[in-house]
């Protein structure tokens, strides 16, 4: 038998499994709530009246937002005690209704940063539409809202509600809450409580050396990569798929000899794979059930003279972790060479962007149908007829709009300010503002920050293919939960040493990077690390640690010795550490080296174990059981990466609210599954201290019901991006629009065509035939470049026929 609550079946159903092993989840043993400690809460149970004249009780306020009808009162009908508080909406178009803790100093319990609190109340409800929801009084901003905690089940007795908070953010002094009702019906509510966790951590012993507690750890491994990875992915089962196709090497495309590997974490084995096309620069994405949905790639390689830039494919695939084999969908409408790939609540994937057939720049919008398994005919789907780039970076909001970030491989931005918010059911894009340096944002990284609830997305680093600029570091961070999102200025991007062909230098400056990776970590943070001076040239060796909650960087990590950049990617594994792969230089070498790094957490003692998970099959506002060998700080899901180019638009951290009794933790899914799409996901434990446990695997989904875009982001939430800007007009149909070959910011007349000479040298390299030579000389570019037709750089001044 499973020990699970189902909360919800659907929008407006909620079934409450109750028996002899699920009693003790939400129900407990009647208690009376007290003022003063441990409940920091004043006037817990509404027995205090307010001051004459006021129709709510001391302490507590009317509070919601929204077209409905509603009516509040103090009855009789008391948990404990001679008073309670009922909320009934009758009538409901959007918002809540709820009493709240007043804002107040008198009113709201005083909070210490860093430490968790346990919030419970009894209720009885009517209808599952009712949230547990806190807001803090930032001690600079003033008060706002911090997040949804909770959804209580129906209950038509008394019931206990429970659930702990997040660890209180910075510059938090004081909290309020309270049981939001948004649907039709009827919740009443009673003893309230609010007390902090006791439980002090247990100072971290470091394992390691001290440099190893404070920076972590690189190492490479014996195994070497066997293919020329430009894609991974992290497989349902722990195991990695890494997609070469051709490998950016012209001789593999023109001999038919595509290739991908897996590669086995647990025995350290890599098992190439038969590979039926050029997935070289595919686009890929996991479907609901695990499997991999890999689309285009690489039809052609430019021609000799440039003329003619890359061809992108129709061809459609999914590959199956447990067979290791792809096998061919139906093809998409047109070529798509650097598409974009971002999962929906409903489990279907849309693709935007990248090259044609003809090399031309696609403007047309793909769907993959989960329900049908195909690609959609493009009349069945919404057309802007918008060119989006190369690999757009498309972040799935949690209404089921698509956040273009800025973010795009080549393409350098969008025409207006760089990012957009685009609603398909609307067909319509709207620009948002404070993207700074939008055409300087080729090879950047964006990431929806942890956790996913927040909404909030960082973009960092990045540079220009064509022009080659030295690489900024900068870093914008929007909110998109305000009614009028727009990016702010984040901290600059440490720095660290540069290789530019010459020995390692400190980097000095505005000197940043590209080809940027950017991961999300168990404990929170995003660990940033690779990356390149310019374009395919010049590795940055540097990592740092970005804190969402104080918007700072931690400088100074190890580094990976093996250079990243061109076709290199880093990714989260199970087991809490990262793994990287790849780098293509201009040069046109491959570097075979795969490194692991681990992170500081793992030399902070013992991890937290979870000994056993009820039922790893999750549905969308389930309350699921795990049992842990010792306290834990948070849990929550993380998507598993599939990650190209610094893309990885789908990777997600989504909190899990807990409620702790004991060992035993009951986490709260949520209800929202465009916060968390269909699929499997790591499930960690973190102590705290952040150390992880080992993941692992559960499936979320949940009826075709629950899978539809929500009218509402959440019970409280009505200002979500809902006073943008106009529209901008889409385009009139079109097929295409044009595309440089020079887009990926390599000359073609020189060498073959996976050797990339740049169209623009460093600002840094006089514009002489004797300088660019001794540049490429000193990036171990091939002695003798053959010159295809004319040489626009003047590489070959005795016309020979050879550059340099």
């Amino acid at each position: 038998m499973r020990l699970t609550i189902r909360r919800r079946a659907g929008r407006r159903a909620a079934l409450l499994a109750v028996g002899a092993m699920t009693a003790g989840l939400l129900l407990t043993a009647p208690q009376q709530a007290t003022a003063g400690p441990p409940n920091l809460l004043s006037n817990p149970g509404f027995e205090t009246a307010g001051p004459a004249g006021a129709d709510m009780p001391s302490c507590w306020s009317k509070s919601g937002w929204g077209d409905n009808d509603f009516s509040f009162a103090t009855v009789a009908e008391a948990h404990t005690g001679t008073k309670a508080m009922k909320v009934s909406l009758t009538r409901r178009v959007e918002g809540d209704r709820k009493a709240l803790v007043t804002e107040n100093s008198t009113c709201a319990p005083t909070v210490t940063p860093g430490k968790q609190y346990d919030l419970s109340a009894w209720y009885k409800s009517d209808t599952p539409d009712v949230s547990v929801t806190v807001f803090r009084r930032d001690t600079t901003a003033g008060w706002q809202y911090w997040t949804d905690l909770q959804n209580p089940p129906v209950s038509a007795a008394w019931a206990r509600t429970e659930v702990r908070t997040p660890a209180v953010p910075p510059n938090t002094d004081k909290i309020a809450w309270g049981l939001s009702v948004y649907g039709v019906g009827t919740l009443t509510t009673d003893d309230y409580a609010l007390e902090e966790v006791g439980a002090v951590p247990p100072q971290p012993a470091c394992s390691g050396t001290a440099e190893e507690c404070a920076k972590g750890k690189w190492e490479v491994i014996p195994a070497k990569n066997p293919v020329r990875s430009m894609h991974a992915v992290v497989l349902k089962n722990g195991k990695v798929l890494l997609i070469a196709g051709s490998g950016n090497d012209i001789a593999q495309f023109n001999a038919g000899t595509f290739t991908s590997a897996v590669y086995n974490p647990a025995n350290g084995t890599f098992k190439t794979v038969p590979t039926p096309v050029d997935m070289f620069c595919a686009g890929h994405v996991q479907l609901a059930d695990g499997r991999v949905l890999v689309m285009s790639g690489n039809k052609g390689y430019p021609s000799g003279d440039g003329r003619i830039g890359y061809q992108g494919l129709k061809d459609s695939y999914v590959f199956d972790p447990a067979t290791e084999t792809y096998t061919k969908t139906n093809d998409m409408n047109g070529g798509h060479w650097y598409p974009s790939a971002t999962i929906l609540g409903n489990g279907d994937v849309i693709s935007f962007g990248g090259l044609k057939e003809d090399s031309t720049g696609n403007v047309t919008a793909e769907k993959f149908s989960a329900a049908q398994n195909k690609w959609l005919p493009m009349n069945e789907v919404n057309q802007t007829w918008s060119y989006w780039g190369l690999y757009p970076s498309m972040i799935l909001m949690q209404d089921g709009r698509l956040f273009y970030s800025g973010s795009h491989t080549f393409g350098n931005g969008t025409p207006g300010t760089g990012a957009s918010i685009y609603n398909y059911d609307a067909n319509t894009i709207t620009d948002v503002p404070g993207l700074r340096n939008k055409d300087q944002r080729d090879e950047s990284a964006s990431v929806l920050l942890p956790p996913a609830q927040d909404q909030r997305v960082l973009t960092i680093g990045g540079g220009n293919n064509e022009t080659n600029p030295a690489a900024n570091r900068i870093t914008d961070i929007i909110d998109l939960k305000k009614p009028s999102p727009g990016y702010t200025a984040g901290p600059d991007l440490p720095q660290g040493l540069v290789d530019t062909g010459t020995g390692k230098r400190p980097q000095t400056g505005a000197e940043g990077k590209m080809y940027v990776s950017a991961v999300l970590l168990p404990d929170g943070k995003v660990l940033e690390t690779g990356g390149a001076l310019h374009d395919r040239a010049d590795p940055v060796f540097e990592a740092s640690f970005f804190d969402p909650t104080t918007n700072t960087y931690q400088p100074g990590l190890a580094t990976d010795p093996i250079p990243r950049t061109y076709h290199s990617a880093s990714f989260l594994m199970p087991d809490g550490r990262v793994m990287s792969v790849g780098d293509n230089p201009g040069n046109g070498t491959y570097n075979h080296n795969v490194s692991i790094y681990t992170p500081p957490y793992l030399f902070k003692g013992a991890r937290p174990q979870i000994t056993s998970v009820i039922d790893t099959q999750w549905v969308y506002g389930d309350t699921q059981r795990i049992t842990v060998n010792r306290p834990i700080a948070k849990a929550e899901l993380i998507r598993p990466a599939a990650v190209t180019h610094s893309s990885d638009p789908n990777q997600r951290f989504v909190d899990l609210p807990m409620t702790v009794n004991g060992n035993n933790i009951d986490l709260n899914v949520t209800s929202n599954p465009n916060l968390a799409p269909p699929g499997w996901y790591m499930l960690f434990a973190v102590d705290a201290n952040g150390v992880p446990s080992l993941a692992t695997w559960v499936h979320l989904g949940g009826p075709s019901a629950l899978a539809a875009t929500q009218e509402q982001p959440s019970a409280h939430e009505h200002s979500f991006a809902d006073e943008l800007g106009p529209a901008k007009q889409n385009p009139a149909k079109r097929d295409s629009v044009p595309v440089a070959p020079s887009v990926a910011g390599c000359d073609r007349h020189y060498g073959t065509v996976n050797v990339c000479v740049p169209t623009r040298f460093p600002a840094e390299v006089k514009e002489t035939a004797r300088a660019r030579c001794d540049w490429l000389a000193s990036h171990q570019y091939p002695k003798r470049l053959k010159v295809n037709g004319s040489d626009p750089l003047r590489l070959d001044p005795d016309r020979d026929g050879y550059a340099c």
